[in-house]
């Protein structure tokens, strides 16, 4: 069914929504101060984690503060250390509350 014209034009629809979803977060954190890298082309952000924090930290600050969740870059070897992904795959609603979360509650 993917392959039909009408699954084609599911996907693509899809992948636009997540894609916008990954615009909304690489904007609202990079208006907060945060160094953003990523989601133009694949659903994912990646966030320099401010301040020195290391992945794990930033991952701690993030969930006990403002409860929002992501992926702590050490995950991904040593290269990811520093950094924090995001994912764009939610609702939108739950993309807007998470951001408005960490821009108004997260001191950066």
């Amino acid at each position: 069914a993917v392959y039909s014209e009408e699954g084609q034009a599911q996907v693509k629809e899809l992948v636009s929504f997540y894609l916008e979803n990954a615009k909304i977060i690489r904007e609202k954190l990079t208006a907060a101060g945060l160094s953003v890298y990523g989601g133009v082309n694949a659903p994912y952000v990646w966030v320099k984690t401010p301040d020195g924090l290391s992945s794990w930290d930033f991952f701690d600050k993030l969930l006990q503060v403002v409860n929002v969740v992501g992926t702590p870059g050490s995950g991904f070897g040593a290269a990811g250390e520093g950094y924090f992904r995001i994912s764009a795959f939610n609702s939108r609603k739950n993309v807007e509350e998470a951001m408005q979360r960490i821009t108004e509650n997260l001191k950066l």
